[in-house]
């Protein structure tokens, strides 16, 4: 699915900046699921999904995933499906055509069906947002930054009061409406329509923070003691000296050779939501790799693996959902052909099941790479 966009002048005029919405940015778009097959995808124990119903001016949430919608009607609520990408090829092969953007920003794919008048009511996200509109109509409005406070009553949902919109329009298939963090937005289902929302985050000061403890521990790390040569007269008082040698030494930690790195690596690799693995039952054995191999077979990469490296790492490692994995010397472009390509052929694969036959083979069988 190719995204009719200046990908250039969106990202220097528009990315992180301001909303935007781009009319038939995906021209003849074609929907990945129905209506139907979302509501199945909800129903599994895996998959996160919410109801949200509409009252009035008042939106509440209910769990998904249910067999029977006739109780709710034919008007007023919205069914929520999370990281869909995991579970569904073409909703993956749909990401893929905003992959301008880096994978390690990407969160998930939510895909929504919603009946007239259904919506999940004026909130703020703190990430970046593509909307995609699928079949049917929807009217999208957008506010300017600004405090807003929060909607009075609305069921412990984060919703904000109404706002005066910049944009105020009415999305068709194939529409692409562009959010950055920090913009009240609200959408309103004028007929039966899916909608999919594309939604990137970036690690907070806080997640980073308890990201590096977390690889200190599992590295050996920060097991240096504060020592000091004197003690201030008052025990009761730590003097401005120790409170600024306490902190040079925390800044001291993240300056040991590869921990700054691993924390990435591992926190940027990890989802939010759960992948969908298939591991092979029983476990595949090297035999069956080899004959894989003979038979000229493609490696196809699990739905929503994020498989990263870091820029300027001389490891060769590769950071595959929160864990690292380092491959051999000689094997540079096949660590770039794993890290940027959903498959890779049989020449591609090749030279890493020669070199290094036990990584290969655990990724194929904790069901992060499949043969086809």
């Amino acid at each position: 699915m190719k995204l009719n966009l200046d990908i250039s002048t969106f990202l220097s005029q528009y990315w992180q900046q301001r909303p935007a919405l781009f009319k038939a940015a995906l021209p003849d778009f074609v929907d990945p699921l129905s209506p139907d097959e979302l509501a199945g995808l909800a129903l599994e124990e895996d998959v996160s999904s919410r109801i949200i119903v509409r009252d009035g001016a008042q939106w509440r949430s209910e769990p998904g995933g249910r067999e029977d919608y006739s109780e709710l009607g034919e008007a007023n609520w919205q069914l929520l499906v999370q990281a869909v990408n995991h579970h569904d090829p073409d909703a993956q092969a749909l990401c893929h055509a905003f992959r301008f953007l880096p994978d390690w920003r990407f969160d998930d794919l939510m895909i929504s069906f919603a009946t007239p008048g259904g919506g999940v009511g004026p909130h703020i996200d703190n990430y970046d947002v593509f909307i995609i509109q699928g079949e049917g109509e929807r009217r999208w409005q957008v506010g300017p930054k600004g405090n807003y406070a929060a909607r009075p009553n609305s069921g412990g949902m984060a919703l904000v009061e109404d706002f005066d919109p910049i944009i105020d329009a009415v999305m068709s298939p194939g529409d692409v409406l562009y959010i950055p963090p920090g913009y009240p937005h609200c959408g309103q289902t004028l007929t039966p329509s899916l909608s999919y929302s594309l939604g990137y985050r970036a690690p907070s000061q806080t997640e980073l923070l308890s990201a590096v403890a977390d690889t200190a521990v599992d590295l050996g790390l920060g097991q240096q003691r504060f020592t000091s040569s004197e003690e201030h007269q008052n025990p009761a008082l730590v003097s401005q000296q120790q409170q600024h040698q306490m902190l040079t030494m925390v800044q001291s930690l993240l300056e040991q050779p590869g921990l700054w790195q691993h924390t990435l690596g591992r926190l940027l690799s990890q989802n939010r939501f759960e992948l969908a693995p298939c591991p092979p039952q029983p476990p595949l054995q090297a035999a069956e790799v080899d004959a894989a191999l003979a038979d000229g077979a493609e490696l196809v990469r699990l739905e929503g693996l994020k498989v990263l490296q870091l820029e300027g790492d001389n490891t060769l490692t590769l950071y595959l959902d929160g864990d690292d994995y380092s491959l051999s010397e000689g094997l540079e472009s096949t660590a770039q052909r794993l890290s940027q390509a959903p498959s890779l052929s049989t020449a591609d694969w090749a030279p890493l099941w020669r070199a290094q036959p036990d990584v290969l083979l655990a990724w194929l069988n904790l069901g992060y790479w499949r043969f086809e």
